[in-house]
C-alpha cells in the first residue's frame, strides 16, 4: 500500500517541494510500483500523481478513466479531456514548487531511472519548477524488499547454488560416459533443475567454454555449441527466483576446468577476479560498519582498482554490479562507475550483485556474489561461500 507520511517524509529529506509521479501506457513502470497500479492493466491515458512535501497529494485524471488513481491518498482530484486541460492540469499540480523530483536522469546518464519522456519534462519546468532526479525515492519505495521478498531471495540463493552442483557433476557425467557434453546440454540441465525446484527466469543461464567464457555476454545457443571435454576452462552464469509473485531474483556466476589440475593461466586471472570481488565486498562491509553513506559507483571503484593494479583494466570491459529486484537488473543503486557514474545511495533492504570479470580472446573469468543488506544493516554475502579457486571438476 502507498505509505503517504514515509513518501512525504523521504520527499522532505531529500529537500524536494514534491515528487511528480506520472506514466502513460506503461513507459514508467516505477511509478506504477510505488503507486500500486497493476502492470499488467495498463491504463490508456496519461495520468499524474503530485505528492507535495507536506500537505494533501493532487491527481489528474483523464475523463475515460476518472478513477485511475481513486485508490490513492489524496484531496483535489482534476479530470481533464482536452489536451490544453491537460497542460493547465499539470500547472496547477505543480503551483507554488520549485524543486521537483520525477523519473528523470540528467543527460540520461542513468537509463534505469530515465523513465519520463523529454517532453513532459518540458512542460514541468515550463511552470517554472527544476526537475530533479527521484533516483534515491525510487530505491526507498520499489527497489527495497519487504519480509516475503528477502526470504524468497535466500530461498532462491540455496537452489541457485545447488545448480553449479548439478552441472558440474552432469558435466562429469557425460565426459565419462561419451567424451564430451555441449554447452546447451548443460544449459538445459540448470534449466530442468530449476523447474524441479520451482523456479522461473526471464533467461536461460550463460554456459560459456573457452573463448566463449570471454563474451561476457555470450548467448549460450545451438548456433554457436561448442564440447566442453577434458582441459575445458568453462564459464556459468545463472539467475532465477520462485516462480510466486513479488519473488526477486538471485544471480551467480563461477568458473570451472575440467581436470585434476588447473592451469597457471586460469588460476593467474581467477585470484585477480575474486582479489577483485572482495575489496568490493569489504567496502561495503566497511561502510555499513562505520555507518558512513555509501554511493554505487563508489564499490565498483573499489572493485576496478584492483583490476586495474593488476594491469587488466581494459579488459574488465563492464561496470561492476546492478541492483537485484524482481527483475534480475533492478531499480536501485547500481554498482557502476564505468558506464554510468551511479550516485544513488547503497541503503538497506536492498540487493545488488558485485561481479568483477576479466575477458581475454582465449578465456574470461568472472566471479559474481549477490551482496544483501537487510534492515538492520548487516551486510549478508548469498549463495554460499564465494569461489576462492577454480571448481575442478573430476573426470
Amino acid at each position: 500500500m502507498f505509505d503517504l507520511s514515509a513518501v512525504q517524509a523521504a520527499v522532505r529529506e531529500a529537500g524536494f517541494d514534491g515528487w511528480l509521479l506520472y506514466d502513460f501506457r506503461g513507459q514508467n513502470v516505477l511509478a506504477l510500483r510505488v503507486v500500486g497500479i497493476n502492470e499488467k492493466k495498463l491504463l490508456s491515458r496519461r495520468w499524474f500523481y503530485f505528492v507535495p512535501a507536506s500537505g494533501e497529494p493532487k491527481k489528474l485524471v483523464h475523463a475515460i478513466e476518472p478513477a485511475a488513481l481513486d485508490h490513492l491518498p489524496g484531496g483535489k482530484k482534476t479530470v481533464y479531456r482536452r489536451w490544453q486541460e491537460l497542460e493547465a492540469g499539470v500547472g496547477a499540480l505543480v503551483s507554488g514548487a520549485k524543486r521537483v523530483a520525477m523519473e528523470y536522469s540528467p543527460r540520461n546518464a542513468n537509463p534505469y531511472i530515465g523513465r519520463v519522456d523529454a517532453g513532459t519534462v518540458e512542460l514541468v519546468k515550463s511552470f517554472g519548477c527544476e526537475v530533479v532526479a527521484s533516483g534515491d525515492l525510487i530505491q526507498l519505495f520499489e527497489a527495497t524488499w519487504d519480509a516475503d521478498q528477502e526470504k524468497s531471495h535466500f530461498e532462491a540463493a540455496k537452489l541457485c547454488r545447488d545448480a553449479y552442483d548439478v552441472a558440474f557433476a552432469f558435466i562429469a557425467d557425460q565426459i565419462k560416459r561419451a567424451g564430451k557434453v555441449t554447452e546447451t546440454a548443460v544449459q538445459a540441465r540448470i534449466m530442468k533443475h530449476f523447474a524441479d525446484c520451482g523456479m522461473t527466469t526471464y533467461s536461460p543461464p550463460i554456459v560459456g567454454v573457452g573463448p566463449h567464457s570471454g563474451d561476457p555476454h555470450f548467448d549460450t545457443s545451438p548456433a554457436t555449441d561448442k564440447p566442453i571435454e577434458r582441459g575445458s576452462f568453462v564459464l556459468i552464469d545463472l539467475w532465477a527466483k520462485m516462480d510466486r509473485p513479488r519473488s526477486v531474483y538471485a544471480d551467480y556466476t563461477r568458473v570451472a576446468f575440467v581436470g585434476a589440475s588447473v592451469p597457471e593461466q586460469y588460476a593467474k586471472v581467477f585470484n585477480v577476479v575474486a582479489a577483485a570481488r572482495d575489496a568490493g565486498v569489504k567496502k561495503v562491509k566497511d561502510a555499513f560498519a562505520a555507518k558512513t553513506p555509501l554511493r554505487g559507483w563508489e564499490v565498483d571503484a573499489a572493485t576496478r582498482d584492483v583490476i586495474e593494479k593488476a594491469g587488466y583494466g581494459d579488459e574488465f570491459t563492464h561496470r561492476t554490479g546492478h541492483n537485484i529486484g524482481q527483475e534480475v537488473h533492478g531499480n536501485g543503486a547500481h554498482i557502476d562507475g564505468l558506464e554510468t557514474r551511479d550516485d544513488r545511495h547503497i541503503i538497506r533492504r536492498t540487493c545488488f550483485s558485485i561481479e568483477p570479470g576479466i575477458y581475454l580472446p582465449e578465456f574470461g573469468v568472472r566471479s559474481e556474489v549477490d551482496v544483501y543488506i537487510d534492515a538492520a544493516g548487516t551486510v549478508h554475502v548469498t549463495g554460499g561461500d564465494p569461489q576462492t579457486e577454480v571448481h575442478k571438476i573430476s573426470v
